[in-house]
């Protein structure tokens, strides 16, 4: 299999250690069978590349180059390629392969596979399907090599530097909301509103149901409105939460750090349902049992979605005309990206423009 070289970036150890993302190069595999090479245009800046960079979940490869939210165009194609040709253009998600054949893979669940060892992810790619050591290269980089199953096709009418975030950020709000089973008019929550939390807002008013917002931080009170929230609550105390008790079908928490989940299950109806998509941990405190059992309401979890649902999603904000609130940096600036996004300081999203990662023509060149 022949390999080459490429521009990347990505961190040698923790940020907690004082390391940065800094340059590097990488090796890609020429396309082979029915696998398809892409020119990286974008790539979205998704708050689990933070999480995976510092270690946070104690699985971190290194070097570790993140990036799961990529657009770009298919440059060459492998001799069974029947999907893509060259000149597509396309995006690649959270996964990249996965084993095909378990139940979860059979039902367009690859997030779930049941394979000996899982789905295989964009970066930090530990999982692999004959179970051998491995390190998967994410975005953070000028071309992937990917099997053409696991590549998705982007809607044309989508702004191209916009899509990115909709292969995390967007997948990871719909999957849930899709499978509560909302209808219209129903009261639903997005608290957190961030990253995954604006494009909840947006999603969840396209399917027809009332949003609330609920956010620590006044200044996004207009920003949530801006969105489309029909209201948004400020939650300071828990005295901020009275007048919304028994009142919520559903609620999706997109907070991506440890908190305490007891004060909002008070708010789901009987028989409501709470589910967090940004955190990958424990929760700050242990859930009051009898807050949940009094009124047969749910708590739960969610991941991302299957490759069938992550082009669903791109349909669906396709036809809704919903893309995400970006702002574009180059590469350059990742460093500076990420301290912001920890510090809560960026409103929604950042995409890197990848041609910042690729050789630049010498200025005044004799």
């Amino acid at each position: 299999m022949a390999k080459f070289t490429i521009p990347a970036y990505g961190a040698s150890g923790s940020l907690l250690g004082g390391k940065h993302l800094e340059p590097l190069e990488i090796e890609r595999n020429t396309p082979v069978n029915d696998e398809v090479l892409i020119e990286i245009l974008y790539c979205g800046v998704c708050h689990s590349d933070i999480h995976q960079v510092n270690n946070d979940w104690k699985n971190t490869i290194y070097p570790c180059v993140p990036g799961h939210e990529i657009v770009g165009r298919v440059i060459k194609t492998g001799p069974e390629t029947k999907k893509f040709s060259k000149g597509d253009l396309v995006g690649v998600g959270c996964m990249i392969d996965s084993c095909h054949t378990c139940s979860s893979c059979d039902h367009g669940e690859e997030q779930y596979c049941l394979g000996p060892v899982g789905q295989t992810m964009t970066y930090n790619g530990y999982f692999k399907p004959d179970g051998s050591d491995y390190n998967t290269f994410g975005g953070y980089s000028t071309h992937i090599t990917v099997q053409e199953s696991f590549v998705l096709d982007i809607p044309k009418n989508l702004p191209v530097a916009s899509v990115a975030p909709i292969l995390c950020a967007g997948i990871t709000t719909y999957s849930p909301l899709k499978r509560a089973n909302i209808r219209q008019g129903d009261k639903i929550a997005v608290i957190g509103i961030g990253g995954l939390g604006h494009m909840a807002v947006k999603i969840a008013k396209a399917m027809g149901v009332n949003v609330t917002a609920i956010t620590s931080r006044e200044e996004k009170r207009e920003a949530a409105f801006e969105l489309g929230a029909d209201q948004v609550l400020i939650y300071e105390d828990e005295d901020d939460l009275k007048n919304y008790e028994n009142y919520f079908k559903f609620m999706l928490c997109t907070i991506p750090y440890p908190f305490d989940l007891n004060p909002y299950i008070a708010l789901l109806q009987p028989h409501g349902s709470l589910v967090t998509v940004g955190l990958l941990g424990p929760y700050k405190k242990p859930t009051n049992n009898m807050e949940v059992a009094k009124m047969g309401r749910t708590i739960g979890g969610s991941l991302i979605g299957g490759i069938a649902e992550t082009q669903e999603v791109l349909n669906f904000c396709s036809e809704h005309n919903i893309f995400p609130d970006v702002e574009v940096i180059v590469m350059q600036d990742i460093n500076n990206a990420f301290e912001m996004i920890k510090d809560e300081e960026v409103r929604f999203r950042y995409v890197v423009d990848m041609d910042s990662l690729k050789p630049q023509p010498e200025e005044n060149q004799a």
